[in-house]
């Protein structure tokens, strides 16, 4: 003899079945922030490291790194971006401050963030950000340029990488991408 589902049975899967789309965009709009954060604890993807700014006793090494100073935009952003400096040597420990300049050559208001990686990826966890305009918000009003500045060093514990000894330079690359509530 055959009895029908009950209500219940039938009740549990229709919540389950309207819980899953909105567990998908929920995974969704957490996985950039997820996958940022966890770029950042292991470096993975060349990603740099966040400097500790009350660490003063950072020792200077006398091999040097030569750091390049790269740019691009996402198709959607309209803004003009670019390193002021080609590259920079400098010492191992030694801190390094560098510039790029953002333009909204549009008649409206642009906000904007920028993401960015760091080249050879097995040298990105050594690349340590003490200050920069990643991750944040940035408005420039029509026809407004500015120079934002990036203070780094690289940790003199690279030495102690034996994968690293042929490492002599590095890439430092900026992204900056239309803010979603812009397009």
């Amino acid at each position: 003899m055959h009895t029908a589902p009950s209500n219940s049975k039938n009740n549990g899967f229709l919540v389950g079945l309207l819980l899953l789309p909105a567990l998908m965009v929920g995974v969704a709009y957490a996985a950039v922030p997820l996958y940022q954060l966890f770029c950042q604890v292991t470096g993975y993807g060349g990603t740099t490291q966040i400097a500790d700014q009350n660490n003063t006793a950072i020792p200077v090494l006398d091999r040097e790194i030569k750091v390049f100073f790269t740019s691009s935009t996402h198709r959607d952003m309209p803004w003009e971006f670019k390193p002021v400096q080609a590259s920079q040597t400098l010492k191992i420990g030694e801190q390094g401050l560098a510039f790029y300049e953002a333009y909204n050559p549009t008649d409206q208001v642009i906000k904007g963030t920028a993401s960015f990686n760091v080249t050879p990826h097995k040298a990105g966890s050594y690349f340590m950000k003490i200050d920069c305009f990643c991750f944040t918000e940035q408005i420039l009003q029509p026809g407004e340029r500015v120079q934002m500045p990036v203070t780094y060093y690289i940790d003199p514990e690279i030495v102690e990488d034996d994968g690293l000894n042929d490492v002599t330079d590095m890439s430092l690359s900026y992204t900056f991408f239309l803010l979603e509530d812009e397009k």
